[in-house]
């Protein structure tokens, strides 16, 4: 059997996170000996990863200022500390923390593998968890292979990092028949008298759900009988709150907090809407085409690969508020074009099955071992 490692930051209520969990509990696991290491404990989805999957956390919960005091360590003093066994192959999936620790490893035999989820456009979004540019460069260079989870999100690494390895693209691992099994049930928390724009995720700034609030005040005001949900929790839901009340929004916003089954609201409501800053690719959006619901989303990395690149699937705008805006009053004004978009987002969700992206991960894993 080959022995691997994924070492992640936590389990907490992150697409990435959510993701990880699909893909080591669909892989073989007569081939593959898997492990699961968190930095940090205490993370929702901990609960739904098989009982087979070997899993660990080095602290019990989520320490304040954690990257700043890993950063006093090298990577081979953390390596050491914190991954106990030997692998075949480790796997940081998610860039940042992770991948320093993983890049720690002195083991010769041990391929390492970098998973990024996200978008660094920015030089400061490469070095964030890293002492400087110069480690960063180092622990990545010191990865077998990257993996990227979009085509944009590949393009934007590697124009900010000098990076000279082996890269792929492998998109994220769904589990589409549950997620339609679980978007049938009752959502008593709608509004169904009302049209329903829903977004998921993270309440953090980059989740941009302040302009999807400000939006919904302009429709509010415009006569539109627009009712917003939200699903997550995080640090910005003060913000977000007082963003409500200062606006009059309290009858128009319901912000439901993290739901282990969001997929029976996002089904049941009108629209799915995308306001973030950045993504890598969407785990939100591709579980919205996979219930049938249609999307309008800013132009953000994966949105191009997952919607087609001139709105096939869905409703791509330009990313700025006004143009997210216009676009979603575009929908509510054309009910045949919501329509068009609710049919062809129940075509575009049928490729997310989970046999395929599972497959496309062990052969790449095989082949790493093969390569020797």
């Amino acid at each position: 059997m080959i022995k691997v490692l994924f070492l992640i930051h936590d389990l907490g209520q992150g697409g990435a996170e959510k993701v990880l969990v699909n893909l080591v509990n669909n892989m073989d696991l007569t081939r593959f000996d898997v492990t699961v290491i968190a930095l940090f404990g205490g993370g929702v989805n901990e609960q739904f990863l098989r009982p087979e999957i070997n899993y660990r956390t080095i602290f019990p919960r989520m320490i304040p200022g954690n990257s700043h005091i890993m950063k006093l360590f090298t990577p081979r003093q953390l390596h050491k500390w914190f991954v106990k066994d030997e692998y075949d192959i480790e796997i940081s999936y998610l860039e940042g923390p992770a991948a320093r620790v993983i890049s720690g490893c002195n083991n010769k035999n041990t391929k390492l593998i970098a998973w990024v989820h996200c978008t660094m456009n920015t030089q400061k979004d490469v070095i964030e968890s890293f002492r400087n540019k110069e480690e960063a460069e180092n622990c990545y260079n010191a990865m077998n292979k990257m993996i990227f989870v979009s085509q944009g999100v590949r393009k934007a690494f590697l124009e900010q990092c000098s990076y000279s390895g082996a890269t792929d693209v492998l998109y994220n691992t769904v589990e589409s028949d549950k997620i339609i099994t679980m978007s049938k049930e009752d959502a008593c928390e709608l509004q169904y008298k009302k049209i329903g724009l829903i977004g998921v995720g993270s309440l953090k700034p980059v989740k941009g759900f302040d302009r999807f609030l400000r939006v919904g005040k302009r429709l509010k005001d415009e006569g539109y009988p627009v009712h917003l949900y939200i699903l997550g929790m995080g640090p910005q839901q003060k913000e977000l709150e007082q963003l409500i009340i200062d606006n009059s929004l309290s009858e128009t916003v319901s912000l439901l907090g993290y739901k282990t089954n969001p997929y029976k609201y996002v089904a049941k409501c009108d629209l799915f809407v995308c306001s973030s800053l950045s993504e890598g690719f969407s785990t939100a959006v591709t579980e919205a085409l996979i219930v049938g619901t249609p999307i309008c989303t800013v132009d953000v990395s994966g949105m191009k690969e997952l919607l087609g690149s001139n709105n096939e699937y869905g409703l791509i705008t330009k990313n700025d508020e006004e143009s997210l805006y216009a676009g979603i009053k575009n929908l509510l004004d054309n009910p045949e074009l919501l329509k068009h978009y609710k049919d062809q987002a129940t075509v575009r969700g049928e490729i997310f099955k989970v046999d395929q992206t599972i497959k496309d991960v062990e052969r790449m894993l095989v082949r790493m071992i093969s390569e020797d």
